[in-house]
């Protein structure tokens, strides 16, 4: 398990280098973003199974690209097919190498369209959920959650880890924090902006001790999208570019690659809009239905954030040990070296 210490290490590299309902059948989603209204749901993160990551979350860019329509549908409705960003894969990314000019024309027309079509993120963990204002009617065999974070509440979690109040790991099985996720309304909409860190430590129970140990931990990339090929990625070029001319989406030559969520494919076939890992020869991503925003109402993270495709929900793995405690001077060093 990564250290609190190489964890805001990470972030620092980071920062230099820049200069709705759970879909059916995957209740392992703990969908907080439906939480009523002045309620709020305690959370425990865990860590990352991978122990090649650092962090204990993975991170997801997906790109939306809208379509007025079906092509041979005339009643058909806007589309939206959401395609991965290959900078999620340290790649780079042929639709942001199109946009990224665009917002330097200072056409305010072009850069609301660079807009449209720049990257969303969203940031998937783990944990376990000790407050639960949901009133779910099922909940999982497995206690551990997964959780699809939106950008306003991963920011207030990336803060919180340079905070030199925190001196151990949030993640620490004997030593590390809840986070609670406060939901209140702004302007109308979901605000989260309330949310954060305990500031008393707090041990995992015995029970949740025996849940990591039985079920072990995801490795939270088996839930990225999986990496576009060289066909895959000549696809999602075509279909960028019949988005921005406002062609309709053409089932005949995509829908064998990626296609709106519940569209029937040839063979019956229709894609829903799953928290699994990519495993199949040919990537199949989700897809939305375009529309306005209620008021004083939130899309799944997923809606806004990113894009899945369909296969089996891996088998976790073992569960690493507890991070340990004997790093708080490491941990002080590098923040105070950070702030000079």
């Amino acid at each position: 398990m990564a250290t609190l210490a190489e964890i805001r290490a990470k972030l620092q590299a980071n920062e230099n280098r820049k200069g709705g309902d759970r879909p059916k059948g995957d209740s392992a989603i703990y969908a907080h973003w439906n939480i009523p209204e002045g309620t709020t749901a305690r959370v425990r993160f865990l860590p990352d199974a991978d122990p090649k990551n650092t962090l204990f979350w993975v991170t997801r860019e997906i790109i939306r690209l809208p379509f007025a329509g079906i092509k041979g549908q005339a009643d058909s409705k806007p589309v939206v097919v959401q395609v991965p960003c290959m900078e999620m894969y340290k790649e780079a990314c042929p639709i942001l190498a199109e946009v990224r000019p665009w917002f330097k024309t200072k056409d305010p027309g072009m850069e609301e369209l660079g807009r449209k079509y720049w990257k969303k993120k969203s940031y998937l963990f783990q944990g376990f959920v000790h407050d639960n204002p949901l009133g779910e009617d099922k909940t999982p065999e497995n206690p551990i959650r997964r959780f699809v974070i939106s950008p306003q509440i991963y920011n207030l979690i990336e803060t919180s880890l340079t905070d030199p109040d925190i001196t151990e790991l949030p993640t620490d099985y004997q030593a590390g924090l809840d986070f609670s996720i406060k939901k209140t309304s702004k302007g109308g909409y979901a605000d989260y902006s309330t949310s954060g860190f305990a500031r008393k430590e707090t041990a995992l129970t015995a029970e949740e001790l025996e849940a990591i140990e039985q079920y072990g931990l995801y490795n939270l990339s088996d839930f990225l999208p999986k990496k576009p090929g060289e066909v895959e990625l000549q696809i999602i070029k075509e279909m960028f570019e019949a988005s921005v001319d406002g062609q309709p989406y053409d089932p005949d030559r995509w829908a064998n690659y990626f296609k709106p969520s519940g569209f029937q494919s040839g063979n019956g076939a229709s894609n829903d809009d799953t928290d699994t890992p990519a495993v199949a020869a040919k990537p199949v991503l989700a897809a939305v239905a375009k529309a306005a925003p209620a008021p004083v109402a939130e899309a799944a993270p997923w809606e806004e954030d990113e894009g899945t495709s369909t296969a089996s929900a891996p088998v976790a793995t073992p569960a690493p040990k507890a991070a340990t405690s004997d790093k708080a001077a490491d941990i002080l060093a590098l923040i105070r070296n950070r702030q000079k």
